[in-house]
C-alpha cells in the first residue's frame, strides 16, 4: 500500500497577506484591473482555495492617468440609477475619469470578482488614490508592474 497524497485546504487562520503598490500611469484599464482582481482573489499563490479569501491587499496610486484603448474614452458610459422612475443617469469614461478617477478603477476590478460573500471583503482591501502619494508606507508594500 503506497501513501496517498491529500488535497491542501487551507484554513482561515493560515492566510497571510502581503501588500503590492501598482502605478497605473499610462497602464491599460482591462489589463490593469485583471492583475488587481488575480491579487485580491490569491489566485496565484500555491495556497489558493476557492472558499477561503487568501488574497492580498493591493495599492493603486496615479489613478487619474489611466488609459484605455480605441474610443473607449468618448463611448465607454457608466450607468447609474436612483430607483426613481425616469432617473437613469450616465458619464463616459473621460467624464468619470475628470470626475472621480478612482471609482473608474474600482467599478472594473469589483466587475472582475466573483459575485459571492468574499467580494465585499475582497474589494476592502483595495485601495485607490488619484495622485503619486498613498497613506501606507507603514505597511512596506512591493512595487508591482501593472503587466505583473
Amino acid at each position: 500500500m503506497s501513501k496517498l497524497q491529500k488535497t491542501y485546504s487551507q484554513k482561515a487562520g493560515e492566510v497571510e497577506r502581503n501588500w503590492y503598490v501598482i502605478d497605473a500611469k499610462d497602464a491599460v484599464l482591462g489589463r490593469l484591473s485583471t492583475v488587481i482582481a488575480t491579487k485580491l482573489i490569491g489566485k496565484d499563490k500555491p495556497t489558493y482555495t476557492p472558499h477561503i479569501d487568501g488574497g492580498d491587499n493591493v495599492i493603486v496610486i496615479n489613478s487619474d492617468l489611466i488609459k484605455v484603448t480605441g474610443t473607449k474614452a468618448d463611448s465607454k458610459v457608466y450607468y447609474r440609477h436612483s430607483g426613481y422612475p425616469g432617473n437613469l443617469k450616465e458619464r463616459t469614461f473621460a467624464e468619470q475619469v475628470e470626475r472621480d478617477s478612482r471609482k473608474v478603477i474600482e467599478k472594473a476590478v469589483a466587475g472582475m470578482l466573483p459575485k459571492n460573500k468574499l467580494q465585499k471583503e475582497r474589494m476592502a482591501r483595495l485601495k485607490v488614490f488619484a495622485g503619486n502619494e498613498h497613506n501606507h508606507e507603514a505597511q512596506k508594500p512591493t512595487q508591482l508592474k501593472a503587466g505583473e
